[in-house]
């Protein structure tokens, strides 16, 4: 993963631990209603993808493991990971493209119900993706998958030769004199791996996204309703299909590409399709990037114009991110697909204790507020999710008195201890076992392992019943945690 030049080490703190009265008059421990979105408390677990499902998509033991353990601590809100919502392979991610899939998640919805005692609103992030292929030795690329066109047999001045001497010939070849040949989308393809854009228009499938992404998405919705959860959040954010048409990189020439009105206009559809198929009191809303952190890329400026025009349209949240981009994603080893946390644009979303002078902790503050601002200054008051290293109450606290946000999104603190909440309400907030942000998650993430957190993977696995990796070295979920 791409590293700040400056390294200077960051260690997390309890800060400011309130006493029963500062609780009871706090913002973080305030209830929030607006529109169809009710919550208890300020307290917003974010989708985190911890790769528990089946290669086919479906809800397992783990997956229920997983979130029943943060619901034991009661948060206001859960969002369950990244779901998709086409019924194609994608190795063990949660889907949600056919009926087939809504037993499983029913089960789901029941016990985070069970272990939360009905206090955790339940929301789905439902997320679309294009093709993107595991990069390939050169010689095999060049063999099997690189379409050989007149431009090759010119640059090579082999016009009349056989397509078989064509592919020798570039085989031969090395570096520069491959990236001169090749079209610049053939050579990253060769050196990342392939991987479609939203701008490759001229295949019928990805010129066809604005006529098929709104009835995927609302049928997704629908099923998550069915399955009984409390609402969904669209995935707007980082290196997917919806991000990539909200992107400044975005120059498609049909309508949903160039100018950012033309860019906003398919999220905004695809908002307005599931919005009239699911019941008026199903929570709709969209999580997107503050700023894009990649050359070219949409900043704040436009995360204000995406954010006012989505509250105009109705949303129930606005959730914000930052980064996390394929464009600046570091080359993948021969055999890995690139992972878009790996570059400057990666670090911005997840930073880790070694950082430059701004730290890792709010990195996202300034940008969100200043989207919050613009939705407020244009008379609405949806809420706004505030991201990005929070782990104590005092800042927390501070986000919200502060106009950051109007709902704390705590991702890493939640993982490191999933009782952190319940602990500072009851009163042991000593007893806080605080993330140290060395993205010990994020690497296994990186590599599709399930995610577990350092602290207490390796504690008590004698403990009866636990879940372990599949290698059984770690357990999957927290011991638990009681006052008494």
């Amino acid at each position: 993963m791409w590293k700040p030049p400056e390294k200077i080490r960051f260690k997390t703190s309890m800060g400011h631990l309130p006493d029963p009265q500062e609780i009871a008059d706090s913002k973080l421990f305030s209830p929030l209603d607006y529109q169809r979105l009710h919550l208890d408390n300020r307290s917003w677990l974010p989708a985190m993808v911890p790769w528990r499902a089946t290669n086919d998509g479906e809800v397992t033991r783990e997956v229920l493991d997983w979130y029943g353990r943060f619901a034991r601590s009661k948060p206001a809100a859960i969002v369950v990971e990244a779901t998709g919502i086409r019924d194609v392979p994608s190795g063990p991610l949660m889907r949600i493209g056919h009926d087939r899939y809504i037993g499983g998640l029913r089960q789901l919805i029941e016990r985070i119900g069970e272990e939360s005692e009905g206090a955790t609103r339940v929301f789905i992030q439902l997320i679309d993706f294009l093709s993107i292929r595991r990069r390939q030795k050169a010689e095999k690329y060049l063999e099997r998958f690189l379409v050989i066109t007149d431009r090759h047999r010119k640059l090579l001045d082999m016009e009349e030769a056989r397509e078989f001497d064509i592919r020798q010939a570039l085989i031969e070849m090395e570096g520069e004199g491959l990236e001169r040949i090749l079209a610049e989308r053939e050579y990253n393809a060769l050196t990342y791996g392939a991987r479609e854009l939203v701008t490759d228009t001229h295949l019928n499938h990805i010129a066809d996204l604005p006529q098929v992404l709104p009835q995927l998405f609302a049928d997704a919705a629908i099923r998550a309703e069915e399955a009984g959860f409390d609402g969904v959040e669209l995935h707007y954010a980082h290196a997917y299909s919806m991000a990539s048409f909200l992107s400044a990189t975005n120059n498609r020439q049909d309508g949903y590409g160039g100018e950012r009105t033309h860019r906003v206009r398919l999220p905004r559809e695809v908002f307005r399709k599931v919005r009239e198929c699911v019941s008026d009191k199903f929570v709709v809303g969209a999580r997107f990037l503050a700023n894009e952190i990649i050359d070219g890329g949409s900043d704040v400026e436009d995360a204000c114009f995406f954010a006012v025009e989505f509250a105009r349209c109705g949303m129930d949240f606005l959730s914000l991110s930052r980064g996390g981009k394929f464009d600046d994603a570091k080359q993948p080893k021969v055999g890995a697909a690139a992972y878009p946390y790996t570059g400057r644009s990666g670090y911005e979303c997840m930073p880790q204790f070694i950082s430059d002078k701004v730290g890792p902790f709010g990195r996202n503050f300034a940008d969100t507020a200043q989207v919050r601002k613009a939705v407020r200054d244009a008379g609405m008051q949806t809420p706004v999710v505030v991201a990005g290293g929070i782990h104590n109450f005092e800042m927390a606290e501070a986000a919200l008195k502060g106009g950051k946000g109007d709902i704390i999104g705590v991702a890493r603190q939640y993982l490191a201890d999933p009782d952190w909440l319940l602990k500072l309400q009851s009163g042991h907030g000593e007893a806080i076992r605080l993330c140290e942000y060395t993205n010990y998650c994020e690497g296994l993430d990186q590599n599709h392992k399930q995610v577990t957190c350092k602290l207490w993977d390796r504690t008590e696995l004698d403990e009866p019943d636990v879940l372990k990796s599949r290698d059984g070295k770690r357990r999957l979920s927290a011991p638990p945690w009681s006052a008494k």
